[in-house]
């Protein structure tokens, strides 16, 4: 590991991006690096002005670059039993601890702490940086960044994801989606339970029905697919209502994800859902004509497909396997890959890591990635 990858990646980790907080710290600390090594960088902020998006070249502008894309938010630490400080680096048994390291600082760090190395090598063919906000809690903010590359810089050949791969190239993998679900019925005392109309157990009924759907997909899986779990599941995580035991729930309200496969959409189970849910109403409205359900869709993130192409020809070159996998968890790919990009996902550290209390990434991985970067630059010089 160069003391040029530690460093970055302890400054990157440093700052605490988790996603309902902002994540300008790090990007105005990355846009000043940057500018003292004569890169320009553009911003792309969110609606509120709160969080931004970054892109930046180095090298020539021309067609045929590599874009080199990741996230700098990181999912929550509250509740997670850490024996460290998450946003502190600590190097311990061939591993570097805190929270971003594998989930995906580490990857951006070692990009960046080689712009100088960028600039002496005469690229011919530039590296584009793509620094988003916003992928933990649905790949919010990278939709707009993507606008802007796709108008502003000359056509790229690849863009790497470098989400954890174990630095094994991901072809395809599913998309995500998220909702929630409000359920809004009718009080009463739960002796009279002729008079109400239960949100919860309405929300019971409709959580049992997107358990069927996954169910379904079990049984009808494809027994030759690469996925683990081979087909698209339904998952309700949060549920939340009822004031009382003895209180008839008036509201009820359930968040829930939807992973699917290349080739599927949301709508597919979106649509019978919402089929299910006015097939329930008629019962509600006779007793609380003012009862609803209704469903508000959070994020849709795409997913990638396997599409061939030269990112994941450069990315089994660079990497040295030979053939490329699948993954079950989204990244901003399938975004990318929609708006005409050539796109794989490599990068250092283990998915088995990302979003555990002490976090962490091998030190063998931040090497395997220098390697990786190395012949890039070797490949973009010629």
């Amino acid at each position: 590991m160069r003391q040029q990858s530690l460093d970055m990646i302890t400054r990157l980790v440093g700052f605490d991006t988790i996603s309902h907080n902002s994540n300008l710290d790090l990007i105005h600390y990355v846009r000043a690096y940057l500018a003292e090594h004569g890169v320009q960088s553009h911003l792309v902020s969110s609606p509120d002005g709160k969080k931004a998006n970054l892109f930046a070249t180095v090298g020539p502008e021309v067609e045929g670059g590599v874009v080199l894309s990741g996230h700098t938010d990181v999912v929550p630490v509250e509740g997670q039993p850490w024996d460290t400080n998450p946003f502190q680096i600590v190097q311990k048994d061939g591993r570097l601890y805190g929270r971003g390291t594998c989930d995906m600082k580490s990857f951006l760090a070692i990009a960046l702490a080689m712009v100088p190395d960028m600039q002496k090598r005469n690229l011919q063919r530039p590296i584009h940086f793509a620094l988003s906000y916003d992928e933990e809690v649905g790949c919010l903010g990278a939709p707009a960044m993507i606008d802007r590359m796709k108008a502003d810089i000359p056509k790229p050949s690849a863009v790497i994801i470098g989400e954890p791969t174990s630095m094994r190239p991901v072809m395809a993998h599913k998309g995500l989606a998220v909702l929630r679900t409000t359920v809004i019925g009718h009080e009463a005392h739960s002796s009279q339970i002729q008079r109400g109309v239960s949100a919860v157990m309405t929300a019971a009924k409709l959580i049992t029905y997107l358990e069927g759907m996954t169910n379904e997909n079990r049984a009808a899986a494809a027994s030759d697919s690469l996925f683990v779990p081979p087909f698209s599941t339904l998952h309700v995580g949060m549920v939340r209502g009822g004031t009382a035991v003895n209180i008839i729930s008036r509201e009820c309200s359930f968040m829930w994800d939807v992973r699917v496969l290349p080739g599927e959409t949301l709508q597919r189970y979106l649509e019978p859902f919402q089929a299910y849910c006015d097939s329930l109403l008629p019962a509600m409205l006779a007793i609380a004509p003012n009862a609803s359900i209704t469903t508000e869709v959070m994020a849709d993130a795409p997913p990638l497909a396997d599409h061939g192409g030269e990112a994941q020809a450069l990315a089994r070159q660079l990497s040295g396997h030979a053939h490329c996998g699948v993954v079950p968890y989204g990244t901003e790919g399938g975004l990318f890959q929609n708006a005409d990009f050539s796109v794989v996902v490599c990068g250092p550290g283990s998915i088995d890591q990302a979003h555990q209390p002490n976090e962490y990434i091998d030190i063998s991985q931040i090497d395997a990635c220098e390697v990786f970067m190395d012949k890039l630059l070797e490949q973009l010089a010629v």
